[in-house]
């Protein structure tokens, strides 16, 4: 287990490095300056050409980026908006908490119901309750998300006033005011995630009670419940490896449902500054999510470990 962590830590170190120099050559490949955006269309060659000395982004690629990891290793800082002349890691740690928020709720509904689902259509194989979870998971995984976000929004909250139509409500409002205010858009998150993990759970449930270890494990008389947490154990690798991946992609999701929403999320601010050629807090805001994207994975191999420890004997 301790190898597994090791090579997986270096790997994700690598993964950090290689994201965020690619992150770095590509933005600034960007033929127009950010300076045309803070100074205004009518700026003359000579002021867009101070501004970029007064930033640094006249110096090669390569040195900009060693200052930049350099700040980021020594202080922790993940530099200074081009636009607003504010250090990004206040605004980052501002908006994050609201996105990773919505994120882990919709992940956590998504998880226990696709599992749930999954596993109870797997042994009701061709009943009715089956056939319901399937066609359930076809139309989660079939209807966009920012249209449905739409419909659910005229439905539910306008013409019924039942939830909030956009925005989230702070906890100083109410628990009652800030529940009711991420309902529609972690469904609206989580319902794609869902289908795809329930069909996941039930394919990979399936597989495992046909199985002739699970036929003989019936057939000693064991306790039924008991087999049912043993195949369970032994479905749910594929699964929590799905959803490792599926953490880090609400995270790119969560950019259009909180655009719909109007919700000041991370994801939102990450659209604002591509549109701003804010290339400071594009490189903060995904840095962010390739950290929190790798560590997902990082624990859904660790879980894998502990589920079937033959995993990690095999990649020690």
């Amino acid at each position: 287990m301790l190898g597994l962590l090791l090579r997986r830590a270096g790997f994700s170190l690598l993964s950090l490095v290689l994201v965020t120099s690619c992150l770095f050559v590509l933005t600034r490949a960007i033929p127009d300056s950010p300076g045309r955006i803070v100074l205004g269309t009518d700026v003359t060659q000579l002021q867009l050409t101070q501004f970029e000395h007064d930033h640094g982004l006249d110096r090669p690629v390569v040195v900009q980026y060693g200052d930049w990891v350099r700040g980021l290793i020594l202080h922790g800082n993940l530099g200074t908006s081009f636009i607003t002349g504010r250090p990004v890691g206040p605004d980052i740690a501002a908006t994050l908490p609201v996105t990773l928020e919505l994120v882990v709720v919709a992940f956590v509904f998504s998880c226990a119901l696709s599992v749930l689902a999954g596993t109870l259509s797997a042994l009701l194989r061709d009943t009715v309750l089956d056939y319901g979870v399937r066609l359930i998971a076809v139309l989660g995984v079939s209807v966009p998300g920012f249209w449905l976000a739409l419909v659910l929004i005229m439905a539910l909250a306008v013409d019924r006033d039942w939830f909030p139509p956009g925005g989230v409500e702070p906890w100083s409002a109410g628990v009652s005011e800030h529940l009711d205010s991420i309902v529609l858009p972690t469904f609206c998150l989580a319902i794609f995630y869902m289908a795809v993990l329930s069909r996941m759970t039930r394919s990979s449930m399936l597989e495992v009670l046909g199985q002739d270890y699970m036929r003989t494990a019936r057939a000693t008389g064991i306790a039924p419940w008991r087999v049912l947490i043993y195949a369970l154990r032994n479905a749910l690798v594929p699964v929590v490896t799905v959803a490792g991946m599926s953490f880090g992609y609400m995270f790119g999701w969560a950019l259009i449902i909180e655009s719909v929403f109007n919700i000041s999320g991370l994801s939102r601010a990450l659209l604002t500054a591509i549109q701003q050629r804010d290339f400071v807090l594009v490189q903060g805001v995904v840095m962010v999510f390739t950290f929190i994207f790798i560590l997902a994975n990082l624990v859904a191999d660790l879980t894998n470990a502990w589920l079937n420890p033959r995993i990690a004997a095999v990649r020690a």
